[in-house]
């Protein structure tokens, strides 16, 4: 059954806040926080006009396709050629701030929200170490702030999302049992290494193959500018699909296809972007929206100390001890280093993450698991949301004197 009420209200609201979204960019209050913040207010939180279940089929739907694109548009738009050039930065946080994250995340994990079970110890370490730069957007759009310092925190924030899907699908498949192999062809471990194996090379071959059509055909002036936009969301539709159909991970095949992305013209790429700034960033809002008007009412009850506590250490020593390690002997002050350390935000992709959870093991029996994401991203929003633009001026202050 469709909810239109929902769907009518969160179109209305991307509309009535597109009429000020000029405005808002001068002001510490991020769209991020309004969606959440609106569907918090509206839901059975507050004044319950409203109430989308985390599991609901709409929910699944829009958070896939979402994932999808955002998978795409992001590994897209990396310049790998630019990466290998200013690689040092962006290498450190990836190739060893990641993954310390990630370990001290499921220590905390599993001392604080579950023992028991070490598989969504790491589940939720795992969702919780992407970040996403959009959180604090007046950081990596500011020109007051070194160059080198945006391009690591966009870097970081387009590419740790598609490092950390894997053993995100791990985590899944071993608390599913491997129900979702078909066929009984075999344990859950012979699932994922299909899923793992599969979907990259369905997504490397529409990758290389679709990009360098397009480019072939821009190159002729076949293609009008509008379509070279809208390829990127037929393309990450299509390498899903294509992985799905071979039993390979579609989500796997979006990243690779968007980062194996058979073209190099600017121009090109530049439209992918608006694709993703436009498109993109619209799905987005309705899943932080989302957020507040499912994710929040259905785990609030399970915010306890432990909860807090995680969602605490893991905005600040979980994330900013391994950036600081990880950078030692990187050249940079400490000023850079901590600033590059805080605006570490969780954001849509865990948003994303936890949905694509729930929707493959359920949301009965680990409530608890799922309150402390959502309470994390719900902190993060506003915490990284209202300290971006302060801290850029006090930061680009501090480097003028």
């Amino acid at each position: 059954m469709i909810d239109y009420p929902t769907i009518i209200f969160a179109a209305l609201l991307i509309f009535l806040y597109g009429l000020i979204s000029r405005l808002s960019e001068r002001s510490p209050i991020t769209a991020p926080m309004v969606f959440a913040g609106i569907g918090i207010l509206v839901g059975p939180v507050a004044l319950n006009l409203l109430e989308v279940k985390p599991g609901a089929h709409v929910v699944k739907l829009i958070a896939e396709i979402t994932l999808v694109i955002i998978l795409f548009v992001d590994a897209s738009t990396v310049d790998l050629k630019t990466l290998r050039m200013q690689r040092g930065t962006p290498l450190r946080l990836l190739g060893i701030g990641l993954p310390l994250t990630m370990a001290l995340g499921f220590v905390a994990a599993a001392v604080l929200v579950n023992s028991q079970n070490l598989w969504l110890a790491a589940l939720v370490a795992l969702i919780l170490s992407p970040t996403d730069a959009a959180l604090g957007q007046a950081v990596v759009t500011s020109e007051r702030l070194p160059e080198t310092m945006r391009q690591a925190i966009n870097v970081e924030s387009g590419l740790n999302d598609g490092i950390a899907l894997a053993p995100i699908l791990m985590c899944i498949a071993a608390l599913s049992g491997g129900e979702h192999a078909e066929g009984g062809s075999g344990s859950w471990l012979l699932f994922l290494v299909r899923q793992l194996t599969l979907g990259p090379v369905a997504g490397i071959l529409v990758g290389l193959c679709g990009g360098r059509l397009v480019e072939e055909a821009s190159r002729r002036g076949w293609m009008q500018p509008t379509f070279q936009r809208l390829v990127a969301g037929s393309l990450a539709v299509l390498a899903y699909a294509a992985a799905e159909q071979i039993h390979g991970n579609g989500f796997i095949a979006a990243y690779c296809a968007g980062l194996f992305l058979g073209t190099r013209t600017h121009e090109v790429r530049e439209r992918i972007q608006e694709f993703g700034e436009a498109e993109g960033q619209q799905m987005s809002l309705f899943v932080f929206l989302l957020l507040g008007l499912s994710m929040v009412p259905a785990t609030v009850g399970y915010w306890d100390v432990s909860v807090f506590c995680y969602a605490i250490l893991s905005l600040t020593v979980i994330r900013m001890f391994p950036v600081a390690l990880c950078l030692r002997g990187a050249g940079l002050d400490k000023p850079t280093v901590w600033m590059i350390a805080w605006f570490g935000p969780r954001g849509i992709a865990s948003v994303l993450y936890a949905l694509m959870a729930i929707g493959q093991i359920g949301f009965t029996g680990y409530e608890k698991e799922f309150a402390v994401i959502t309470l994390t991203v719900l902190l993060s929003i506003f915490l990284h949301g209202a300290s971006a633009l302060p801290l850029t001026l006090l930061y680009s202050r501090s480097r003028s004197n």
